[in-house]
């Protein structure tokens, strides 16, 4: 019987998935970069190129039967993947785990290693002689790059606009309250409520003194900027329809346990479901974890069972550098508040490379 499954996409939730049923089938990892980006780790890389190595580990090191292709889908049928290249991988279970695309340089544009690393030192550099930054987004990858960047650079001007009223709604006031707290203390500039009337004159990234004004009348000068917002999902590569239709926002739809409806032996997992949740690479895990029990149980000839159910309350841990921040994880009792020590703990001292390190195998080498 042939046991192969086909993962698109390396991410968090793909990269998951391929290590956890390396053992029990025939695995083919497919992925157009030559690494796992922890991308929770980029801005601290933009903000310490010292330590950037960090956020990047080696597909090589992740699989010790499986196969990794370092090419691109194109497009998937019930049967396989076509990919850019002309190659067609033949599979008998597929998984979906191209996730979404995120502004630079919270996600690096390049898909080789040595690339995204020399394009976080040329933007640190940039960053650095730069006095005055604008940052447009104030959602947590905004507020988390104002934090990284005051910890290295404490005099610099920080910024921040957003048309929403609000930091961070749906979660706790008390979150708020503390949020708010902490940037004051870090003396980060929020304008939330408007937006720019015109975009700056230079290319994010680039240092070069501009003046924009604001929806609200304001006028902000800064010398460097960086976006902050512009998730979009992956999934081109199923446009041609020949597996599903996409939702209108380019996910795709899934049921309890995971599967794509109207197949038996496709799963999905992270950004890419529609499922009603924030997009996180915490819950993409547990997607994860999920498609490896149904699909480990179909390779045994039993029946799938194992369903993802999504938390009723939202939770984030935002850190604002490495000792700072703010978080909400679930408990019995309801959302749970806790202190930025808590975040420093469970995120913001290493933001999680420990863990990625263990899962590929690197650790303490």
């Amino acid at each position: 019987m042939s046991r192969t499954v086909a993962v698109i996409g390396g991410g968090y939730g793909g990269a998951a998935v391929a290590k956890a049923l390396d053992s029990e089938a025939d695995v083919v990892l497919i992925d157009p970069r030559d690494a796992f980006v922890n991308v929770a780790g980029s801005l601290r890389a933009l903000a310490r190129p010292d330590w950037a190595d960090n956020a990047f580990f080696p597909f090589d090191t992740l699989l010790a039967r499986g196969e990794v292709i370092r090419d691109r889908a194109v497009s998937v049928d019930p049967e396989g993947v076509t990919l850019a290249s002309g190659r067609r991988v033949d599979a008998d279970y597929l998984v979906l785990a191209t996730g979404s695309s995120y502004s630079y340089p919270a996600n690096p544009a390049s898909d080789a290693t040595a690339e995204a690393l020399d394009d976080l030192r040329r933007s640190h550099k940039e960053l650095d002689g730069a006095e005055r930054v604008l940052i447009l987004g104030a959602g947590p990858v905004g507020l988390e790059l104002a934090g990284e960047i005051r910890e290295v650079w404490p005099n610099k001007e920080i910024t921040v606009v957003d048309p929403a009223e609000q930091l961070l709604p749906g979660f706790e006031p008390e979150l708020r309250d503390d949020l708010h707290r902490q940037l004051d203390a870090q003396e980060v500039r929020l304008r939330l409520g408007t937006r720019l009337t015109v975009p700056p004159a230079t290319e994010p990234g680039r240092a070069g003194t501009f003046t924009v004004a604001t929806g609200n009348g304001d006028e902000i000068t800064a010398d460097i900027w960086f976006r902050a917002h512009g998730l979009r999902i992956n999934s081109d590569f199923l446009a041609d329809g020949r597996l599903t239709t996409r939702t209108e926002q380019g996910q795709v739809p899934v049921t309890g346990t995971l599967r794509v409806r109207g197949h038996d032996h496709v799963y999905a997992v992270g950004d890419l479901t529609d499922l009603a949740e924030a997009k996180m690479a915490g819950y993409a895990m547990q997607h994860a974890e999920v498609v490896a029990r149904n699909i480990a149980a179909q390779l045994r000839g039993e029946t799938p069972e194992a369903v993802y159910e999504p938390a009723t309350d939202p939770m984030i841990l935002l850190p604002l550098g490495t000792r700072g921040g703010v978080g909400q994880l679930p408990s019995p009792d309801g959302p749970n508040v806790v202190t930025s020590d808590t975040v420093s703990a469970y995120k913001g001292g290493d933001l999680f490379t420990g863990r990625f390190a263990e899962m590929f195998g690197t650790a303490g080498s």
